[in-house]
């Protein structure tokens, strides 16, 4: 009886797959976000904390405008302000006198001055701070020359009222060019003497209880003789922050 021989089976090799299978594809994972930096987080979160700052201060501040828009046009509508009106009222010297002496001339003279102040305003008061007057010419050349000045304490000016202020000066023993005082004397005689009063002080205006912050200016009464003065009662010049004048 014979005996067959057998072939030796063959074993796979690792890795080895058989084509007649059938090919199963293996999920793909989602790409992975890159990881970034502590550092570079920390920015975004900073900028956008600062936008949203901006933002904020932005409408805060164009609300407050708005309000203070709207507050200022309902309280001119409703207390419609006008400005206080002075008036060179009068204007005398008690007393003037030029004296030579071999070392110049000598000015002595005393001014006595009233200014009326007018409060138009029918709801609103005006309270005044505490005034200096100063008195002075430019008719003896072209520098200015000092009549005195003078303080006067503030007062409260009640509405629609009408108040005249009362000043004195004086000048002692002054010395002056001799051209310029025997220029003073002759105006003076003829009354052709120009005279400048200016008061510096501060105003606010009061409603009821309340009262706002005083805000400085000066009254400039300029360039009018004494006989223009008898004959008128001229408008003085309101100027304030050294630029603008309000008449």
């Amino acid at each position: 009886m014979a005996t067959q021989s057998g072939k030796p089976i063959l074993q796979k090799p690792p890795g080895y797959r058989d084509p007649t299978l059938p090919v199963h594809s293996t999920p793909k994972l989602p790409p992975r976000r890159p990881i970034l930096p502590l550092s570079l987080k920390q920015k975004k979160k900073r900028r956008s904390c600062c936008r949203i700052c901006y933002c904020f201060c932005f409408v805060f501040v164009l609300i407050l405008i708005l309000v203070i828009s709207i507050s200022t046009l309902v309280f001119y509508l409703w207390f419609d302000p006008k400005l206080p009106v002075f008036h060179l009222q009068s204007f005398s010297f008690p007393r003037f006198s030029v004296t030579a002496k071999p070392e110049g001339n000598y000015l002595n003279v005393q001014t006595l001055t009233r200014v009326e102040v007018r409060n138009p305003n029918g709801k609103l008061t005006y309270d005044y701070g505490n005034s200096k007057v100063e008195i002075s010419t430019t008719a003896g050349g072209d520098d200015e020359i000092d009549f005195g000045s003078t303080k006067v304490p503030g007062f409260t000016q009640a509405k629609k009222n009408v108040t005249s202020l009362k000043f004195v000066t004086k000048s002692t023993d002054q010395l002056i060019e001799q051209v310029a005082g025997a220029k003073l004397k002759r105006l003076h005689n003829n009354k052709n003497l120009k005279v400048k009063v200016v008061v510096r002080s501060s105003v606010g205006l009061g409603v009821g209880g309340w009262k706002m912050r005083p805000v400085g200016f000066n009254v400039i009464c300029g360039d009018m003789s004494l006989k223009s003065l008898n004959s008128a009662m001229p408008k003085c010049t309101i100027n304030m922050f050294k630029w603008i004048n309000l008449n």
